[in-house]
């Protein structure tokens, strides 16, 4: 892992969530729940199409704190679900996830994060704290 200085700035970095992937996750999760999956289910409860797990948009937020420290042990992790990751049933949606450390302290680093999908904030508060 790289030196985690107060106030660095991370890299931003950019996963694409494809409908097949949420196929995935809903299997491998054990979340057959469809509007993770079927477009007229989704639209029929009001939201605006398929939607990812909340939990597969706070995972690729982890995905990057491993990314940006090379795998350290994370000791905390948490987001509000803010707005939901829309989905297309072709192509990708993408997630962007940015980070700036915002201490580091006892050992441990804390991580403000923003995760967002086309513009718009998707978790809110995220942060990670990481054994530095």
């Amino acid at each position: 892992m790289s030196a985690l200085e107060p106030g660095a700035v991370l890299p931003t970095l950019t996963y694409d969530v494809t409908r097949e992937q949420l196929v995935a996750y809903a299997a491998a999760a054990g979340d057959p729940n469809p509007i993770h999956q079927d477009e007229e289910v989704a639209l029929a409860v009001g939201l605006p199409g398929v939607i990812a797990h909340g939990m597969l948009t706070l995972a690729l937020a982890a995905r990057a704190v491993a990314e940006w420290t090379g795998g350290a042990e994370v000791v905390e992790l948490g987001a509000k679900f803010t707005s939901p990751v829309v989905v297309p049933a072709e192509g990708a949606a993408q997630v962007v996830v940015a980070g700036t450390v915002k201490a580091v302290a006892d050992g441990t680093a804390t991580l403000a994060l923003e995760v967002t999908c086309d513009g718009q904030k998707v978790l809110g508060a995220p942060k990670a704290v990481v054994r530095a």
